[in-house]
């Protein structure tokens, strides 16, 4: 199947749209209407919508359409993708819900339109689902109710709900999207196919997947493996529990199996697993923005408390924490003689200015065995945040084969450092659990 038609599409088709507040309908009219897209209203009960003419059927359009957006009732879906199919549209998208996620019938309709679809060879994605977004091409086909930012990672969800949430989370972070795309139920075109048009997708460098259940076992984990080769794919996966697996039923019809199986697959196949929405966007920015490496890291800290964690977290996780050789206490014993202790972790003391952050990062990176960084900062009196990021921007733009991944714990005090430290792509975390956790994820 040919994603491009859906991903690329200029002439859209919107049926059932809208200009009832809060609807469906609506939301779809207006983000594909500041898409800038050219756009045709499919309702034959109204004569405009938001001053666009309407059609009463999609084969009155005399253009042609590129993609078809459904979001009418689920009981004449299949009609309207009958229409669609005669019109000879090169994609569509069915929003509507109450298909095999409502039961035995839903399930018998939903079939009959991936039959329908598959033998006009056209890619259907959905039912019951948000739509797509398209940030590298300024398409917003879906009903969102905020636009994300364009950055790197693709994003890849069961739940249309959840990337609403994920979109919002973000409007103030650097974290940014390639793709979105809420797939809903997979009627016709499915993960794996989704999966692959990534994997060629020259705008993504990381793919977030929030799974609940496969339909292809077999042929998702082998696609799985593939792509993962090549891009790092996080999966959020739910439904471990008995009472999930009965949600999910519900919500999108998926068979969610045995949690066992699927944790025991995701590691086979290289996927990286996180249990919290949390870690799923932590480790989605770090991928995005530093390079994996191998194993062995130093720990710099002006407090030792904050230090000891991180040692902690890393021995837990298997993180590597390297010994400083000869040459680097050689070096850091004459240049931070108030330091004493000289060891990895590196506490160089609460009173730490810039310049002893300097020296000891700088002699860290120097270290060849030393693949990656972690700089944490307490806020002291003396600590002086902001002069402290550019230190470790300057740093890691000398040294771009290393990464850095930074653990400035607080709120008011940092916020500029920490937006700095971002918008320069050195993702900061303000626990220490949560930065060794995605320096894990880093580790090939």
């Amino acid at each position: 199947m040919n994603l491009d038609n859906i991903f690329n599409a200029q002439n859209i088709a919107i049926i059932g749209a809208s200009e009832e507040p809060k609807t469906v309908g609506a939301g779809l009219v207006k983000n594909l209407f500041n898409s800038g897209k050219n756009i045709y209203c499919v309702n034959p009960f109204q004569d405009k919508i938001f001053g666009i003419k309407t059609f009463d059927k999609i084969s009155n359009v005399s253009e042609k359409i590129d993609l078809a957006i459904i979001a009418v009732p689920a009981k004449i879906v299949l009609e309207i993708v009958e229409d669609c199919i005669k019109k000879k549209v090169k994609g569509i998208i069915v929003i509507s819900s109450g298909f095999g996620e409502t039961g035995e019938q839903g399930k018998e309709l939903e079939q009959r339109i991936k039959e329908v679809a598959d033998k006009a060879k056209i890619p259907l994605i959905g039912p019951n689902c948000l739509g797509i977004i398209n940030l590298n091409k300024g398409l917003n086909a879906s009903f969102a109710p905020i636009q994300p930012q364009k950055g790197n990672i693709a994003l890849l969800s069961q739940s249309g709900a959840l990337i609403d949430a994920l979109i919002d989370k973000n409007t103030k972070d650097d974290l940014g999207f390639s793709k979105i795309i809420s797939y809903g139920n997979e009627a016709q075109v499915d993960l794996s196919q989704m999966l692959l048009y990534l994997k060629k997708d020259k705008d993504t460098n990381v793919i977030l997947l929030y799974l609940e259940g496969v339909k292809n076992g077999k042929e998702f984990f082998s696609v799985a493996k593939e792509v993962a080769k090549e891009k790092p794919i996080v999966v959020l996966k739910s439904g471990k529990s008995k009472s999930g697996e009965k949600a999910i039923s519900t919500h999108t019809g998926s068979l969610a199996g045995e949690y066992e199986v699927y944790r025991a697959v995701f590691k086979q196949t290289g996927l990286i697993e996180v249990d919290s929405i949390e870690e799923f966007l932590d480790i989605g920015k770090a991928l995005a923005f530093q390079k994996r490496f191998k194993n062995g890291i130093g720990i710099i800290t002006n407090g030792g408390g904050l230090g000891v964690l991180a040692a902690d977290y890393c021995e837990k996780l298997g993180v590597e924490i390297k010994e400083l050789n000869k040459e680097t206490i050689e070096k850091l014993d004459k240049d931070l003689e108030k330091v004493s202790i000289k060891r990895n972790p590196l506490d160089v003391l609460g009173d730490a200015s810039p310049e002893r952050y300097e020296v000891a990062i700088r002699n860290l990176l120097e270290q060849k065995d030393i693949n990656a960084l972690v700089v944490i900062q307490a806020m002291q009196i003396m600590t002086e945040a902001e002069k402290n990021a550019k230190i470790i921007v300057e740093l890691k733009n000398k040294f771009p084969s290393k990464t850095i991944i930074c653990c400035f714990v607080g709120n008011v005090l940092i916020e500029k450092a920490v937006n700095y430290l971002e918008d320069n792509k050195i993702p900061n975390y303000s626990d220490p659990k949560r930065a060794i956790r995605v320096i894990k994820s880093l580790i090939i």
